[in-house]
């Protein structure tokens, strides 16, 4: 990939409305970064939008410089060092910084996730976990966060870990962490989506849990409350086939009722080493979906009045888009096209998992 085109696809991954979904049918349709760039204003104004604006290219240059001045690498989907197991996730990030080893990313990884507000037996658990973990061969992926994710990640630092952040690959947060972040460059690697030298937000946090799982074969849980992001991210998980493992607490402590619940909806009970080496006797191969798991899109003008039958039939419920095709009576590829164009206008959502809503 030139650099031509990496600028392009950078661009285009920060462009406004264009997630994974989007990014990957744009590349798909058109072939080449550089060829979606040019297309999509035209794209957005076809499905409704008054005006498209471009990112700024200073901005993108200078989020290439920046991630070289760090000597982060930028890796994109469908290059040869992209982590496998992230390519089999449906749809993969467009993009991952990367500061440290590229090389551990495809090497078998489990994330631990869990408390920020952990207690001392519960990171204790994680720190012994980890290093279990690392001394049977596997990289451990965690979110340096407080409690369970900078526990884990000291137990693994001598076998290698990955720390997924929200923000970019230089926002050290929790600042006490900047220790650990330095430890695991040395011994393993620390990867973003976000922009370099971007702090993280509320929206961020999703997007980096599902990075997560999706590096890994399977999440650990080690507490979690009922309403809290490591269930999201076992969520996450179990809808990308990963194995999820929970390890169990005691009833009378909030921070064990989320791993319980975990168990008792089917994941898998986590003492030690050996129940995860059990489970990944039997766990399939996870790899990427061949080409032609996509809908084929069409390459040529949908009619006005095709995108706007198809806009009315939007709803804030998600819907299958074989669902949408049957209800608007086209064809797949025209379907595909449609809803391409009207994301980019902002009026549908492109979900996970061949989902759409209205925006």
């Amino acid at each position: 990939m030139d650099g031509r085109e990496r600028l392009a696809r950078l661009t285009l991954a920060r462009a406004d409305r264009v997630g994974p979904v989007a990014f990957r049918q744009l590349i798909g349709r058109f072939g080449s970064g550089v060829a979606a760039l040019d297309a999509l204003p035209q794209l957005a104004r076809r499905g409704g939008a008054a005006a498209y604006a471009l990112p700024d290219p200073r901005r993108v240059e200078a989020e290439l410089a920046a991630g070289e001045r760090l000597g982060a690498r930028l890796l994109f989907h469908g290059e040869s060092d992209w982590p496998p197991l992230l390519a089999a996730v449906d749809p993969p990030p467009p993009l991952l910084w990367v500061r440290g080893s590229v090389e551990i990313l495809s090497r078998p990884s489990l994330a631990i996730v869990g408390a920020r507000v952990a207690s001392a037996a519960g990171q204790r658990i994680a720190r012994g976990l980890a290093q279990q973990l690392g001394q049977a061969g596997h990289v451990v992926v965690s979110g340096l966060a407080r409690g369970i994710d900078g526990a884990a990640h000291q137990g693994a630092l001598a076998t290698g870990t990955v720390a997924v952040l929200a923000g970019g690959v230089d926002d050290i947060y929790p600042p006490e962490h900047a220790d650990l972040y330095a430890r695991i460059l040395e011994q393993g690697a620390v990867v973003s989506e976000s922009p370099v030298g971007a702090r993280a937000t509320a929206k961020d946090f999703p997007r980096r849990n599902r990075i997560i799982s999706g590096l890994s074969r399977g999440v650990i849980v080690v507490e979690a409350e009922m309403r809290s992001g490591s269930l999201i991210t076992a969520r996450l998980a179990a809808e990308q086939g990963r194995d999820v493992f929970a390890v169990p607490g005691s009833p009378l402590d909030p921070r064990a009722r989320g791993c319980n619940d975990l168990i008792r909806n089917g994941a898998i009970l986590c003492e030690g080493v050996d129940d995860v080496t059990r489970a990944f006797e039997t766990l399939r191969s996870l790899s990427e979906p061949p080409p032609t798991a996509d809908w084929p899109i069409d390459t040529g003008d949908i009619a006005p009045d095709v995108i706007e039958r198809i806009a009315a039939l939007l709803s804030p419920t998600p819907v299958s888009r074989d669902e949408l095709a049957r209800a608007a009576g086209v064809p797949a590829g025209q379907l595909a096209a449609a809803l391409l164009e009207l994301s980019l206008a902002g009026r549908a959502d492109l979900l996970p998992g061949d989902q759409v809503c209205s925006a």
